[in-house]
């Protein structure tokens, strides 16, 4: 177990709160996620990642010192046959924490903590800016080819407008002093 913050200790002494990481951990893997305070999630994330190291190995001794931490054989099989095989191409952050609200009776800060199931994203960064880079000339091409088309329109507007202007230029002027002199 990765050595223990400073400060008043979840539970009473050191062993008691070993036990309440095992079950805390046991039921996290069981149920692929729980609700418990900040301070329990928060003690809890880098003990649970490590166990999903080991589980990640693979091996006896990994399974052995797993089972140190979890009792229970049903749910170190499970997290050596299901969870570690989902958690292969994921280098770390094997699980979330996510806040909710505080708890009814004595409001204390409450959150979930879940394992992270989903795929890692494949792509490495570069290709990423390098697809965004490329859809962008790709959008400015496709405004230079639609630029001109709008210019001829515009154009043609403008002079219909101008015809229009030069027929009704005595009616707008009027209908525009009308508008100041209301104003």
């Amino acid at each position: 177990m990765p050595t223990p913050t400073k400060g008043p200790r979840i539970g009473g002494g050191p062993a008691h709160e070993r036990l309440i990481l095992a079950n805390l951990a046991t039921a996290l893997f069981e149920h692929d996620q729980i609700t418990t305070t900040q301070a329990k999630a928060k003690r809890l994330r880098p003990l649970a990642e490590r166990l999903i190291t080991f589980a990640k190995r693979g091996d006896l001794h990994a399974r052995r010192k797993v089972m140190t931490t979890v009792q229970d054989k049903s749910v170190v099989h499970r997290l050596f046959v299901e969870i570690a095989p989902d958690m292969a191409e994921r280098q770390g952050g094997y699980t979330r924490i996510t806040k909710i609200a505080p708890r009814k009776g004595d409001n204390a800060p409450m959150c979930v903590i879940e394992l992270v199931r989903e795929p890692v994203d494949a792509k490495p960064k570069r290709a990423v800016v390098a697809e965004a880079e490329a859809a962008t000339q790709r959008s400015a091409k496709d405004e230079a080819e639609q630029a001109p088309a709008e210019e001829t329109t515009v154009e043609e507007t403008t002079a219909d407008e101008t015809a229009a202007d030069e027929t009704a230029a005595p009616a707008g002027g009027e209908a525009k002093q009308q508008e100041s002199d209301e104003a």
